[in-house]
């Protein structure tokens, strides 16, 4: 009976330093942060195009980020664009910043008068959010960006 005990309190005791390591851990993660670089259109066709949205991924921390999921969502003005998650791996090195490429396919349905105003004026404010879920030595953590902008014919984004 004293061993079980004793085996007891020893596991009791080792979740605790594992739990308490987690939490230091945690608070010492510092958020990378992701920015809207640019928006590029890379194709247009009779029912849709191509856009390339660049990310960019800032790691305040000392040590490497692995990227492993990238959930995403464009709205022009205020209507859904596109939107879809990427599982393409990507790695930001200790106190570094990586460019991230998200290729992004869309079909003028349901843009309606967005789409009229970008062909009317060459312009049109845009927004790109979602999140990117990052894994690093004390654990995955799941990143939330969103940023606004305008979107030329005749310059590309502007923020």
């Amino acid at each position: 009976m004293r061993r079980i005990l004793l085996v007891a309190a020893l596991a009791g005791t080792a979740s605790l330093a594992v739990a308490g390591c987690s939490a230091l851990g945690k608070q010492a993660f510092q958020q990378p942060v992701v920015n809207l670089q640019d928006v590029k259109v890379t194709g247009v066709g009779l029912n849709g195009g191509s856009l390339d949205v660049v990310l960019s991924v800032d790691n305040p921390n000392d040590f490497r980020l692995d990227a492993t999921q990238l959930r995403y969502a464009v709205l022009v003005d205020t209507v859904p664009f596109a939107n879809g998650t990427t599982t393409q791996h990507f790695m930001v090195e200790g106190k570094k910043s990586q460019q991230v490429h998200i290729p992004i396919n869309f079909t003028y349905s349901g843009v309606g008068a967005a789409g009229r105003q970008l062909m009317n004026t060459g312009s049109v404010n845009y927004t790109v959010r979602g999140d990117v879920t990052v894994g690093s030595p004390i654990g995955n953590f799941t990143v939330p960006f969103s940023q606004t902008g305008r979107y030329s014919t005749l310059g590309g984004s502007s923020r």
